[in-house]
């Protein structure tokens, strides 16, 4: 007689991961024999640079890097956080007690909750968000609180409302944003960080977007907001900047306790990341600048192709000020942003992701990243334009 194995009652109310369902209909069409354009999940197509690399095949050349890493990772690679940290935002850190190295800032975001957060505590999420910051609340037994955002607002929530809610715990942010594309202004940040500190909240930022902007507009740290490190944390990604998404590499950063919280429950998780990835990391943070305003460069010559493509088939979007994603209502004729996106596979071997799947605000949106070189951007305008 089989064993009768069950999932744990939160997995069970955990709906399935968006990017997981979306992947599995990319494989479905790709052994089908179809010619699918992927513009669903945001991974760079573009290859790590050559300088980190070299650094990570020599780190891991060397029987030193071979052994379990410092939890709190290599003193050097704080170091170079923080010197990092100041010359972009010129916010001082110190690497002994406000810098955590992590295995990518997702990994980061998914332990933090059960070192501050207790069962039945609130937390406020705005709606739409990137879907993985859910599960992390409700592993660690937090209610979910959503606060709507809208375009009308530019996709930042009402500070005011924000005050209307009772018993708070924590907020989380996520600016630029996935999927939104909007970028947080510092009246907006000074706002919020003045209410929390009034109210006692905790704010977690997710800033993994902070380098991939345009127009030379560069996107605030929350932590550049006078009061800030008293109540909040944030966490950044070399994935995103640096080409590095399969390296698995970023940092917390912030409220000493904050970071003390995270630490304790990583300490009885996992031994830290790789050693060599860690120098391969250090090398990232002292790459030249040229580099990372070419990654720019590149995303917005994307941005502005795909947007003035999909404008002459009669599309109208706005462009992006931050990340590699164009996030757009949907086209005329459909009533709902799955119907759309299940179109664009169907008719177009066109991969998007439906704007209902980072929450309910979502819906009538579709989310397109800028993952995809520019003579696949022209091939997914010329389908479209015969669909739509």
């Amino acid at each position: 007689m089989p064993v009768n194995i069950e999932f744990s009652d939160r997995l069970k109310e955990l709906p399935p991961y968006l990017f997981v369902e979306i992947d599995k209909a990319k494989r479905e069409a790709l052994d089908q024999g179809r010619d699918v354009i992927n513009l669903g999940v945001g991974d760079p197509d573009l290859p790590t640079h050559k300088h980190i690399i070299d650094a990570l095949c020599d780190a891991a050349r060397n029987p030193n890097n071979h052994h379990y890493a410092f939890d709190s990772g290599m003193p050097e690679l704080r170091k170079e956080i923080t010197i990092w940290f100041k010359n972009r935002f010129n916010v001082e850190l110190d690497p002994t007690s406000e810098v955590y190295p992590l295995i990518g800032s997702k990994e980061g975001i998914a332990h933090f909750p059960l070192g501050v957060i207790n069962p039945k505590d609130k937390v406020l999420l705005t709606d739409p968000a990137y879907p993985a910051y859910r599960p992390t609340i409700q592993f660690a037994g937090g209610k979910v609180i959503s606060v709507p955002i809208k375009a009308g607002s530019n996709w930042l929530p009402d500070i005011r409302k924000i005050a209307d809610y009772k018993d708070i715990k924590m907020i989380v942010i996520n600016y630029p944003n996935n999927p939104t594309a909007a970028v947080a202004t510092k009246e907006f940040y000074t706002e919020l960080v003045n209410l929390c500190r009034e109210k006692n909240i905790i704010i977690l930022s997710d800033m993994a977007y902070s380098e991939v902007y345009y127009d030379g507009q560069k996107p605030l740290s929350i932590l550049e907001i006078e009061g800030a490190k008293e109540i909040a944390i944030e966490f950044h990604s070399l994935s995103k900047t640096y080409y590095m998404t399969g390296w698995r590499i970023g940092w917390a950063c912030g409220n000493p306790t904050l970071i003390a919280a995270l630490a304790k429950v990583k300490t009885n998780c996992d031994s830290g990341i790789f050693q060599a990835i860690q120098v391969a990391g250090i090398a990232a943070l002292k790459t030249n600048e040229e580099l990372i305003e070419e990654m720019r460069q590149t995303f917005q010559n994307r941005r502005d192709y795909l947007i003035n493509g999909l404008r002459s088939v009669g599309w109208k979007i706005e462009p992006p000020k931050a990340t590699f994603y164009v996030w757009a209502k949907i086209p005329k004729g459909f009533n709902n942003s799955m119907e759309a996106s299940k179109a664009f596979l169907d008719k177009a071997d066109i991969v998007v992701t439906p704007g209902n799947g980072f929450g309910e605000n979502g819906e009538g949106y579709l989310r397109m990243t800028l993952t995809v070189s520019r003579e696949r951007i022209n091939e997914a305008v010329e389908r479209l334009r015969k669909i739509l």
